[in-house]
């Protein structure tokens, strides 16, 4: 069958796109918590008895820290939300139909992004 005459991707190529989905969620979980146990890391990394100005400063660059990783934590627990959100979309066999034009997002853009839900074409439109 011709990629262009397509409308879904065949039960084959969804179950190699679910396995590489859940291999991806698994990867993610993992690095949140390194995220997480990164920013509830409550060491206060030796500056005890040092001069209250260096600890001052490392509170402050402790507290940007803290941040970052907290929106590093949110980002991939979006990430996680949005592949769990695909492998939905493979139940409901809609996974790599591009949500604006219709047509069959290619299996290379959902390989690198699996969560993907436009095309190449939809997402130049949105320029």
């Amino acid at each position: 069958m011709a990629e262009e005459t397509k409308n879904r991707y065949s039960d084959a190529e969804l179950a190699e796109f679910k396995k590489l989905i859940q291999e991806k969620i698994e990867k993610a979980k993992e690095q949140l918590e390194l995220i997480k146990s990164s920013y509830k890391n409550d060491s206060n990394n030796g500056t005890d008895d040092t001069s209250p100005t260096f600890k001052a400063f490392d509170e402050g660059s402790e507290v940007m820290s803290k941040e970052a990783n907290s929106q590093l934590a949110i980002r991939q627990e979006k990430f996680i939300r949005d592949l769990k959100n695909a492998l939905v979309r493979i139940e409901n066999k809609t996974y790599g139909i591009c949500r604006v034009t219709g047509k069959l997002i290619n299996p290379d853009r959902l390989r690198l992004v699996p969560h993907a839900t436009l095309s190449i074409e939809a997402k130049n439109m949105q320029k």
